[in-house]
């Protein structure tokens, strides 16, 4: 049976482009768009979409019941950088919007909720190479706050109340097609925009900051992936670790140089520096290899070629 689906949030980095992949697997007329602002024009012009405040439960239920939604990807959230600086409106729009989604799969008006979680939900205690599935998690930023609250409350729900409740830690997304939204990997988003103008880029991380990452084409199948998988091969309902590879700064302005020999990097570090020294340098996930079968595509090689071959023809 064909899904009929419903996005909150679906003009982020994120939800753009996994709503585009939804209308080409299940049809246009079977995902729904929405967003608190029209302000993507391929958004409102490829499909059905709607205006929704992903806080307002009562708004989310009429459109549940005008579409015959039966799932539910919540992507609607305040980003780790923007969230330091409104700490009571991020976890408001993180937390409110979740347990409504919850409820209204607890009252059976749906069958599936998707919601992310985020390498954020780690913290400066967590165990920074290889970080498992499992581990110490105390997280410093009220983005890490809200998302390790909600990884609970997603699987009190399933245990609870039988709510079909799946989740992704991601890493940080690199994708070239939406520009980010205020989080802390956005460097390595930004730095390709620099690269085309062969100019230099100016990062707010040290040269030698690791981090976890992913391309926006591997966190989308993976997104697919894990909602397409039978319910029995689910048996993580707090949130599964996912990765693909790792790179400092430094590396990525090293790849880059091998397509862009004029392209340069400097260092301004801000802020951001303290949110990203207590993630992961890199991620364990073989959980989610084993139990449904996730494996990536890119590597950071296969990811810049990719990235500036397609800024260029634009």
């Amino acid at each position: 049976m064909i899904p009929t689906i419903l996005i909150l949030g679906a003009g982020g980095q994120i939800g753009s482009e996994l709503t585009e992949k939804l209308r080409t697997i299940y049809g246009s007329n079977h995902v729904i768009a929405s967003d608190i602002r029209n302000n993507n024009t391929q958004l409102v012009t490829s499909g059905p979409f709607e205006i929704i405040d992903a806080t307002d439960k009562e708004a989310i239920l009429t459109i549940v019941k005008k579409y015959g939604v039966t799932q539910i990807y919540l992507l609607a959230a305040m980003l780790s950088a923007v969230g330091e600086k409104f700490p009571q409106k991020a976890w408001n729009l993180n937390m409110t919007s979740l347990l409504a989604v919850l409820d209204i799969a607890k009252e059976k008006h749906i069958n599936q909720v998707y919601w992310p979680s985020s390498i954020a939900a780690f913290g400066p205690t967590t165990p920074k190479i290889n970080t498992p599935q499992q581990t110490i998690m105390e997280p410093s930023t009220v983005y890490g706050i809200s998302k390790l609250s909600g990884e609970f409350w997603c699987n009190y729900y399933h245990e609870k109340y039988g709510v079909d409740v799946r989740s992704l830690r991601y890493p940080g997304i690199i994708s070239w097609k939406t520009k980010p939204g205020g989080g802390t990997t956005d460097y390595a988003v930004d730095i390709f925009f620099s690269a085309i103008e062969q100019t230099n880029f100016e990062c707010f991380l040290s040269k030698d900051s690791c981090l976890p990452m992913m391309y926006m084409e591997d966190a989308v199948d993976a997104t697919v992936q894990i909602m397409q998988a039978k319910s029995e091969q689910i048996k993580i309902r707090t949130s599964y670790n996912v990765s693909a590879m790792n790179f400092t700064p430094k590396e990525l302005a090293k790849e880059i140089q091998q397509h862009v020999p004029k392209f340069s990097i400097t260092y301004k570090i801000d802020y951001r520096q303290v949110i990203a020294d207590s993630w992961p340098d890199s991620i364990d996930d073989s959980k989610a290899r084993e139990d449904w079968g996730w494996s990536p595509n890119y590597t950071l090689s296969k990811m810049t070629k990719d990235i500036l071959e397609n800024l260029l023809t634009q």
